[in-house]
């Protein structure tokens, strides 16, 4: 297992990067997270990662972009702007958990 050093602190992740232990997570480190992919977050950023963590509570996965869009009532398109080219795969990193299976 691979680890990497954010903000002083070393966390595990998988080969891609991902945390490997989404309870490690807090919104400063998801502003950290997201700072290295070249996201500054706005309150529109966070309501698709708050989602997708509480989501991820619940069902035990993390959600797909279509559920990110039809529950928690965020466009697709929209997501595509707050986190271009892969929004699934960027948000499950921001949000510090698992790529969704539904993404490549």
């Amino acid at each position: 297992m691979a680890t990497t050093t954010i903000a002083g602190q070393t966390y595990d992740v998988n080969e891609e990067g991902f945390l490997t232990d989404p309870q490690v997570w807090t919104e400063e480190l998801g502003t950290e997270l997201a700072k290295l992919i070249g996201i500054e977050m706005t309150d529109a950023h966070w309501k698709a990662i708050r989602f997708l963590r509480d989501d991820y509570g619940v069902m035990g996965e993390t959600p797909t972009l279509r559920r990110v869009s039809t529950q928690a009532g965020i466009p697709v398109k929209e997501l595509f702007a707050l986190f271009p080219k892969k929004p699934a795969k960027k948000m499950a990193y921001v949000a510090g958990l698992p790529k969704p299976k539904g993404c490549v």
